[in-house]
């Protein structure tokens, strides 16, 4: 993805830090992010309505990257932003923003890498035609 373009957001999920999520500093502490990008995926594939695991098969988190760009103060409003940034035969690679809901401005983006595999075996598996339908940009003007 060029660095100058804007993704197509699949899914933004505001949430407010809970106090628990201080450290020391008195900002949002970085561990905490996993989880707001947890709770963005999981509402992202609710939001879907088609199935994206099945008791033969089911996500997995194999990579994760974050840039963390400005501290998080308390109190906050957060948005978690999902774009996909490649969608391959077994897996997604999925780009993720948080900024500030209000202001828009950056605390965190990076990417996900999450691989479909079969319950039984462990082995990948092909990514499920919700995961696929739901990552393709809309097509017209």
């Amino acid at each position: 993805m060029n660095a100058d373009a804007t993704p197509h957001v699949l899914y933004r999920h505001e949430l407010e830090p809970r106090w628990r999520d201080l450290d020391a500093f008195n900002h949002v502490n970085n561990s905490n992010f996993l989880t707001y990008l947890e709770e963005a995926r999981i509402q992202w594939f609710a939001s879907l309505r088609k199935p994206w695991v099945t008791e033969a098969f089911a996500p997995l988190l194999a990579a994760v990257h974050i840039n963390y760009k400005r501290p998080v103060p308390y109190p906050s409003r957060l948005a978690v932003e999902l774009f996909a940034e490649k969608v391959g035969t077994t897996s997604v690679t999925l780009g993720h923003r948080i900024t500030d809901a209000a202001t828009g401005e950056l605390h965190a983006d990076g990417h996900v890498v999450m691989v479909w595999i079969d319950r039984a075996s462990g082995k990948p598996v092909a990514l499920p035609e919700s995961i696929r339908e739901f990552t393709e940009p809309p097509s017209g003007p």
